[in-house]
């Protein structure tokens, strides 16, 4: 059998196998490599219960997300297995495998949409840079890219040094987005230069390397970010999605317009870049500031208004 389907049981049927397959085939990359988790716990689950893939219910589904809860899975986790499931057994509906997908009426468990990811503050960020700047030349343009572009990191690893490019005057770099997008981003004059003296006088391959020569990890990536915040003095713990975090909440700090910055992040839904924006307002904008100057401001025998700025 093919490995790449998540069903192994040797009595399933054909149109499991197909339908699983066919679905899977439409994705790619770390999305592909996500769902094919989601429905290899899934089934898991169903041969615990002595359930066929094509023979659940909506209850049966519902009862597998309590059971993810009592787990003590996030409400992020439990969305996102339970939308792969819906997009699986709807595309099963499609094809005729089934009548109906019993995952269309599920109750997804409510998702908090205020950004609780560690960021950079300006300052920080500044600092972040210029100590990547003092390590090697991988280092500095690899946290330039996170930092300065908003990548994701397997966005930043996975390319290579043939898609860099220059268009109308602009250095570029075409990126394979999340859900199989290719788009052509600019690089700032920082970043291209950092990138310039980290491919040296290489003319193809990985735009960054690892110690053993093949593309750099992950893993390798991570352990970078931390040891380069460490040298900027900073203790909050961070990682390459810090960096991202950071990228948009200086792009709006900066003014950047939110639709800017959602095509920028690659957020497919509005109100991901929407909880970035609520979050770095939530004190900003509290009421408490307009209160206490409303207040004092009467306390002074002073009837014009609220003071400039908050009129």
């Amino acid at each position: 059998m093919n490995t790449s389907v998540v069903l192994y049981d040797p009595q399933e049927t054909s149109s499991e196998v197909k339908a699983v397959a066919g679905f899977l085939a439409g994705y790619s990359g770390r999305t592909r490599e996500a769902y094919t988790l989601d429905l290899r716990m899934f089934y898991r689950w169903c041969d615990e219960h002595h359930l066929e893939l094509f023979g659940v219910t909506r209850t049966h589904i519902e009862l597998y997300a309590r059971e993810l809860e009592e787990l003590g899975r996030a409400p992020a986790t439990i969305g996102r297995r339970l939308s792969t499931l819906a997009g699986f057994y709807r595309y099963a509906a499609e094809e005729g495998v089934i009548e109906h997908s019993p995952a269309v009426h599920v109750r997804r468990p409510r998702l908090d949409y205020e950004s609780h990811a560690v960021g950079l503050d300006r300052n920080e960020l500044g600092g972040f840079l210029v100590a990547a700047g003092m390590s090697s030349p991988r280092d500095h343009a690899l946290c330039s890219l996170l930092a300065l572009n908003g990548l994701r990191i397997s966005e930043a690893l996975g390319a290579n040094i043939e898609q860099l490019g220059l268009e109308r005057g602009h250095r570029t770099l075409l990126v394979h987005r999340k859900g199989g997008k290719t788009v052509t981003i600019p690089l700032a004059p920082r970043t291209a230069r950092a990138l310039d003296l980290a491919i040296g006088e290489r003319m193809e391959g990985p735009l960054f390397l690892g110690a053993n020569g093949e593309r750099m990890t992950r893993d390798a990536a991570a352990r970078m970010v931390r040891r380069v915040a460490k040298a900027a003095g900073i203790t909050k713990r961070i990682g390459p999605h810090s960096l991202r975090h950071s990228f948009i909440t200086a792009a709006l700090d900066a003014g950047v317009p939110l639709r800017d910055v959602q095509e920028a992040a690659s957020h497919a839904d509005p109100r991901t870049t929407m909880r970035y924006d609520r979050a770095r307002q939530s004190l900003d904008r509290h009421a408490t500031y307009i209160v206490a100057t409303f207040v004092a401001g009467s306390s002074r025998g002073d009837t014009a208004g609220p003071p400039a700025g908050h009129r």
